[in-house]
């Protein structure tokens, strides 16, 4: 029987995805590209904000038609948005089965249930941070027991060191790849609702995290994009000795992974030396993913963060001075209740200040289950559309005017695709992160260039790093001229 699978969400929900592709493979499912005709369409939905959550109902309810006219047999809601709501959004949409994190170990079986007409009983959501020990040195002892998705599975422990996870499977043939190094989040920041459902911090060991990226180097990856739900705080749980320092030490000695990048960095948990380490390491790039989410102080206090605009600038100075050519993105929050128009300006300030590579402006919205639901000080829906509009145009502004800076700089690039112009190659700088932070077009319409790019009989392709000097600048993205034949 045949499974189309659908990965929404972000780069930690891909790893997911990984997984189960895998494991429905393991199971004697065939693993197809197009929906229609496909026995099954089984969607890994994202739970985080309104508008991810409403694009994974729009999904389900398009598979749900092509079920109605018997194009599918089987319409399955997985991830974090079926397991946040669970029995509720089985109720909702009845045309689809809804399965749990608690499912994935045995999501074959599950899937061959539904497909042979059995409906399976939706679970009713619960606080999956009550699952582990509130100690974060006591979870490694508890994990057998627990199943969290692409970090461990219940009754099988940590796999050894000797070889990559068993299920998991890559979704496509990118040179980049996510590297999923922990899960869950310890902290409780008034907006966020992911620790609740997707449970409290754990880190996957070292030896784990080092033989998939030996696996994923094997498979042509040349970019392991190091992802959790903050990786700052990677360690912690592991005992004396393990940080995410010490992992990136190990990673770097990887020679067939030239590229390693690291995400979802909290301000506040950001050490010297992990900075000092970040510039140092040849093969971890420069770009630091600085979850901000505001700058006034007061704003800050009520998500129950901490910082305030010279504490952030002091730290965008140190990354700065360890890696002058350094990316920097960060998201920020607009409308929170209680903001002011004073701490508008407070943030826009910042921002000018900050001269942020890319910074993403999400409005305010309410979360079940969070302590922002509960505050007063709430804004309407317009005045929070003002504010994120204006801080957009904002940081469009500055991205555009860091990207402009950078010509003349010389910069590596990892080549992605083939532009359909084909005097272009498309991909991405050091400093600029997968699908979300612009774009470095290879321009090789110069006089003598081999019709793909490098030196006559040696076209460039997916995967090549290609040193190169910027030219010019469109919008947030860049134009580069390589600098050295194909290598």
């Amino acid at each position: 029987m045949s499974v189309h699978l659908v990965s929404l969400g972000c780069a930690r929900n891909d790893v997911d995805s990984g997984e189960l592709a895998a494991r429905l493979a393991e199971g004697g499912f065939r693993l197809v590209d197009d929906a229609e005709g496909a026995d099954a369409v089984m969607v890994n939905t994202c739970g985080f904000i309104t508008q991810a959550k409403q694009e994974s109902v729009d999904v389900l309810l398009d598979a749900a038609e092509l079920k109605a006219e018997g194009r599918t047999r089987a319409v399955v809601a997985v991830g974090c948005l079926a397991e946040r709501y669970g029995a509720d959004l089985a109720a909702e949409l009845p045309e689809a089965d809804v399965l749990g994190f608690d499912d994935y170990d045995d999501i074959a079986a599950r899937l061959q249930g539904i497909l042979h007409g059995a409906r399976p009983t939706p679970h009713v959501p619960r606080d999956r941070r009550e699952l582990l020990p509130i100690t974060p040195v006591e979870r490694q002892a508890a994990v057998d027991r627990v199943v969290v998705p692409g970090v461990t599975h219940a009754g099988a422990g940590h796999l050894p060191a000797s070889g990559p996870r068993v299920f998991h499977r890559r979704l496509s043939g990118a040179p980049s790849a996510p590297l999923k190094i922990a899960s869950g989040c310890d902290r409780r920041c008034a907006f966020c609702a992911i620790p609740s459902f997707r449970g409290s911090y754990l880190s996957r060991p070292v030896d784990d995290i080092v033989a998939e990226a030996r696996w994923l180097a094997s498979q042509g990856v040349r970019e392991a994009f190091l992802v959790s739900e903050n990786t700052s705080s990677y360690g912690k749980d592991l005992g004396p000795g393990a940080d995410l320092e010490t992992l990136l030490v190990a990673l770097s000695g990887i020679e067939e992974l030239p590229w390693l990048r690291v995400s979802y960095l909290q301000p506040a948990e950001i050490r010297p030396g992990l900075v000092e380490t970040m510039g140092r390491l040849d093969s971890v790039v420069d770009y630091f993913d600085l979850s901000f989410q505001h700058a006034a102080p007061e704003v800050l206090r009520r998500m129950r963060r901490f910082g305030d605009p010279d504490a952030f600038l002091g730290l965008i100075d140190r990354v700065r001075s360890a890696a002058p050519r350094a990316g920097i993105r960060a998201n920020v929050i607009a409308g929170f209740p209680g903001e002011t128009e004073q701490d508008v300006e407070l943030l826009a300030d910042f921002l000018r200040a900050a001269r942020l590579d890319v910074c993403g402006v999400f409005g305010y919205s309410d979360e079940e289950g969070t302590e922002g639901v509960r505050l007063d000080g709430h804004l309407s829906e317009d005045e929070i559309e003002d504010r994120r509009a204006m801080l957009a145009d904002l940081v469009l502004e500055v991205m555009e005017e860091r990207a402009a800076d950078r010509i003349g700089e010389e910069v590596t690039v990892l080549l992605e695709e083939r532009d359909e112009d084909d005097a272009r190659w498309v991909g991405r700088a050091a400093h600029q992160g997968p699908e979300v932070d612009g774009v470095t077009v290879l321009d090789l319409s110069g006089p003598g260039d081999a019709p793909g790019g490098g030196t006559p009989g040696r076209p460039y392709a997916v995967g090549d790093l290609v040193r190169a000097r910027v030219t010019g600048a469109e919008g947030i993205d860049l134009v580069a001229r390589p600098l050295e034949e194909r290598r």
